[in-house]
């Protein structure tokens, strides 16, 4: 089983996103599940076969350890490493060929706390990849989207796993924002030149400086436009997918 981690800001599409691919997944006769990792989703736009909300519940966090919703939300993601063997026990049931994992809203939950090394290590961090969210209403100026960059680069940095990189909600976008948006990506001196085109404010100089940090790491590549809502690049994902774990080859090997 091949587990794809979907992850991104608050508000980027992710559980939208998750939704749309395991449709366009049943639709190719792909065998995958979604596991829901987000202990405050209210609603979902799928049906999670795991659900960590079955096991931690945010009211019940927020009375037993006498916090408001942000503190319950920190001690629910460290719960999840609790639980982790009962959901690893569910998931090897399924034996699909694809675990869609859904995080929870808020980026920093999971990227950022020493828990989700501990779930990925338990799900299998030689067969787990990143699929990168970025909202393009953080990215539509130079500013802004270096530190979308930032960001989606130090979640890779923590998680150590191959990642892929979306533009979420292309449906959302002209042609032009959009492709500007992803030349800034793919072409470093274009970004570059728009940023010396910003007004010298004090953010575009910090702007500047994180450009170089970036670039140095070697940040820059590719990113692929998404739209859960046009059903936009979604066997852009399986394909990456693929290359990540069977080198371009079909789960079957063909």
């Amino acid at each position: 089983m091949k587990f794809v981690f979907f992850v991104g800001t608050a508000g980027s599409g992710k559980s939208t996103l998750v939704g749309a691919y395991k449709q366009w997944l049943d639709d190719n006769g792909v065998d995958a599940v979604v596991v829901n990792m987000d202990p405050g989703a209210d609603a979902l736009p799928y049906e999670a076969e795991v659900d960590i909300r079955e096991w931690i519940n945010l009211e019940e966090t927020m009375q037993a350890y006498g916090l408001g919703p942000n503190g319950a939300q920190i001690v629910a993601a460290d719960l999840m490493v609790a639980n982790i063997s009962k959901m690893t026990d569910i998931i090897g049931t399924y034996g699909a060929d694809y675990i869609l994992v859904d995080t929870p809203g808020q980026l920093e939950l999971f990227a950022f706390r020493e828990s989700s090394q501990l779930i990925v290590r338990a799900f299998g961090a030689q067969d787990s990849m990143i699929v990168y969210l970025s909202d393009p209403s953080l990215c539509r100026t130079p500013n802004g989207f270096i530190s979308a960059m930032v960001l989606g680069a130090l979640v890779e940095f923590r998680l150590q796993l191959p990642t892929l990189n979306l533009l979420s909600k292309c449906d959302t976008l002209s042609d032009d924002d959009q492709q500007r948006m992803l030349d800034w990506y793919q072409v470093s001196d274009a970004l570059y030149g728009d940023l010396l085109d910003s007004d010298s404010q004090p953010e575009t100089v910090i702007g500047m400086e994180l450009f170089k940090a970036v670039e140095n790491a070697g940040v820059f590549g590719e990113i692929r436009a998404v739209s859960a809502q046009d059903g936009v690049g979604l066997e852009e994902i399986y394909a990456a997918s693929q290359l990540v774990f069977y080198g371009g080859d079909d789960a079957d090997g063909h």
